[in-house]
């Protein structure tokens, strides 16, 4: 009992974008079994299941964590990480709505949950951003996933009937993705990328890629073949960047490796249904291919390291 204390205590925020690729990339294999038969969507169904799990136990040790001590989600957000972190976990709780439509399970209180934890998100970061110190006020890729998250609502907000509602958070998610994206190639210009925040850079992949999907879900199809094929660039220009991100070995930072390529999986499955041929095939199975031993592999490690305190001291979490 008293481990189980002490884990809830330092539960970081870095464990939520981990949660969100692993129940993506749990999504793709659902939805990629509908494009191609020789998939088997029992595969899809069991990780679902098991990243649904996963989330579901890392939101309850944190929200034990706020129990404990509700100024905590303050302190946490001295970081991008973590504040990323608070993001990712409103971003899991809209694509847990998405997760359940396949298995016919439509539960429109799991979206809204998500969609409010998003716009609270959104708020605290701001919040702490006013409060950080002139020096410390820069953009960083990590932004994307607090202003540019609602951006996943239209995957289940559409099928459960939340149209206007859609429209409005995807609008809103590419404004943000215009000022962030500027405000961030400015920042690069200026200053290189530490190699800590080097696997950060993957959050590129995902914000275009779920614009693709985003729009593609609402059928604007001229936009989604835009965002597909900027999102299929940026892939193959950072398949060659692999090894200078992963330099240094594993950080909590490597979270920010999953829910891209599963975004990545994801828009390749959609581009199947919508008639782009045998690049988006090659596409699903390559993000199959690499996505899953990748994912899997850092939601372990993940794991491991949160069990021995160490994703909290190296992310740098506030204990409640």
């Amino acid at each position: 009992m008293e481990n189980k204390i002490s884990l809830g205590r330092q539960t970081p925020p870095a464990i939520f974008p981990v949660c969100l690729g692993f129940m993506s990339l749990a999504l793709g294999w659902r939805t990629a079994a509908d494009v191609i038969p020789v998939i088997s969507p029992d595969i899809g169904n069991l990780m679902l299941a098991a990243s649904t799990g996963y989330f579901i136990w890392f939101l309850a040790f944190y929200l034990r964590k706020l129990s404990l001590r509700p100024m905590v989600l303050f302190e946490d957000m001295r970081t991008p990480p973590a504040r990323a972190g608070i993001a990712a976990m409103a971003m899991a709780m809209m694509m847990l709505a998405a997760a359940l439509l396949p298995l016919h399970i439509y539960v429109p209180q799991v979206w809204w949950t998500g969609v409010i934890m998003q716009i609270a998100a959104s708020a605290i970061v701001l919040y702490a951003i006013a409060k950080d110190p002139q020096e410390s006020r820069y953009f960083t890729t990590f932004q994307y996933l607090t202003f540019v998250g609602p951006v996943v609502g239209p995957i289940a907000g559409v099928p459960l009937g939340y149209i206007w509602q859609s429209y409005a958070l995807i609008y809103g998610a590419l404004i943000a993705y215009v000022i962030v994206t500027v405000g961030i190639l400015t920042t690069l210009w200026h200053n290189p990328v530490p190699p800590s925040f080097r696997p950060a850079m993957m959050i590129f992949l995902a914000t275009v890629s779920i614009l693709a999907i985003g729009f593609g879900v609402l059928g604007i199809d001229w936009v989604f073949t835009l965002f597909y094929w900027a999102a299929s660039g940026i892939a193959f220009f950072l398949l060659f960047k692999i090894r200078w991100m992963m330099r240094g070995g594993y950080t909590p930072v490597w979270g920010a490796f999953t829910f891209p390529v599963a975004a990545f999986l994801n828009m390749q499955v959609m581009a199947v249904s919508k008639g782009h041929g045998i690049w988006a095939i090659t596409g699903v199975y390559a993000g199959l291919a690499l996505g899953t031993p990748l994912i899997l592999w850092i939601a372990y490690r993940s794991s491991m390291a949160w069990v021995t305190g160490e994703l909290s001291q190296k992310s740098g979490a506030a204990i409640a």
